[in-house]
């Protein structure tokens, strides 16, 4: 595939050494939850030789969108800064887009890792031209206890670091249960881990490649109510449409509803292959066992396929890939190519 001359561009990676940002666009957890923090920068700095940059509100609980967006200005606009990470996500940063400089960010691209919330940056990134990556946060991957997911460190490492085709490959161990925050000394133990089952092919007889485009799935409900950073349908014709759904762990109705009203506004049908991540099944609020774990994550994909059955019957869907909310998280360019291959199973990104 030849990239459209009217694309995104890939900005420029650091290399070991680099300063990069460490903000906090939603949530100023860091200022809460400091040890999963303090690891995930301490793990920039000895495993992958970044030099991390705070700012103001990074460790700011309740931060205004004013001062949020005014550290999203400064670290674009630092010449010494290489990239721009995410602390983890929240559920106001649609607040942060009205005080963003278009321009300013526009005019000192750099590449942006989160996920979550920040679905909002992401998107917004993407409509200045800029590719960034839905993935990765401080807190959460780099902050993992026991150590590093080392698919999730490999897919890091390849698309901060790195450039070019990435395969993504389904993690033999999956998992989605986290350790306490408030007690550090859980931080030395590994997360709960299952067996992995693989993903779920649906309509797989073809090859769909085009530019990555999508999120978390409620955030995406949110933008579209607020009418922030989602155009025209036709727009996303020929594009591939990714999608991932939180620690909320909503309902398959609420999942259904949601695909729905994309669908009435004609943006599922523009998307010739969707990747579903594989949905996160447990929580602190609703700690599931084994069984209704699974029976979340099989009514969950019948409420996609429900939706597509109606919107996109021609789609080709992968279920469970391995990004968004679970353990091992791999990164995916918004805005930059994905190749999703039926017949041969494979998924190949562009970092």
């Amino acid at each position: 595939m030849t990239a459209p001359a009217n694309s995104p561009a890939h900005p420029p990676k650091p290399r070991p050494g680099d300063r990069v940002a460490v903000i906090s666009p939603s949530a100023g957890l860091p200022g809460l939850f400091p040890h999963p923090y303090e690891l995930g920068l301490r793990r920039l700095r000895e495993e992958f030789g970044l030099e991390p940059v705070e700012y103001p509100s990074t460790r700011k609980l309740g931060a205004t969108a004013e001062e949020r967006a005014a550290d999203i200005h400064a670290a674009f606009a630092d010449p010494s800064i290489k990239a721009v990470l995410a602390t983890i996500g929240g559920e106001d940063q649609i607040t942060v887009l009205p005080y963003l400089d278009r321009e300013l960010i526009r005019a000192n691209a750099k590449p942006f890792f989160g996920y979550s919330d920040n679905t909002n940056l992401l998107l917004f990134l993407r409509n200045l031209g800029i590719v960034s990556y839905h993935g990765s946060s401080v807190m959460v991957q780099l902050g993992r206890g026991g150590a590093l997911n080392p698919a999730t460190a490999d897919s890091l490492r390849a698309a901060l670091l790195g450039s070019g085709p990435y395969e993504l490959r389904p993690s033999a161990e999956v998992g989605d249960q986290e350790s306490r925050w408030e007690k550090p000394e859980l931080l030395a133990d590994e997360p709960v881990m299952e067996p992995g089952e693989g993903w779920i092919w649906h309509n797989a007889d073809r090859v769909v490649e085009g530019l990555g485009w999508g999120g978390n799935l409620e955030i995406l409900a949110w933008m579209a109510m607020a009418d922030r950073e989602i155009g025209p349908a036709e727009q996303y014709a020929g594009q591939v449409l990714y999608l991932e759904t939180s620690e909320e762990m909503p309902r398959a109705d609420e999942v259904y509803r949601i695909l729905r009203n994309l669908g009435e506004r004609g943006l599922l049908r523009q998307f010739p292959a969707l990747l579903m991540a594989r949905a996160k099944s447990w929580s602190f609020e609703q700690p599931l066992e084994p069984a209704a774990k699974v029976e979340y994550r099989e009514n969950q994909r019948a409420a996609v396929l429900r939706a597509l059955a109606e919107y996109a019957p021609q789609t080709m869907a992968v279920f469970d890939v391995d990004f968004g909310h679970t353990d091992p998280q791999l990164i995916l360019p918004c805005g930059g190519r994905i190749r999703v291959d039926g017949p041969e199973r494979r998924i190949t990104v562009w970092y």
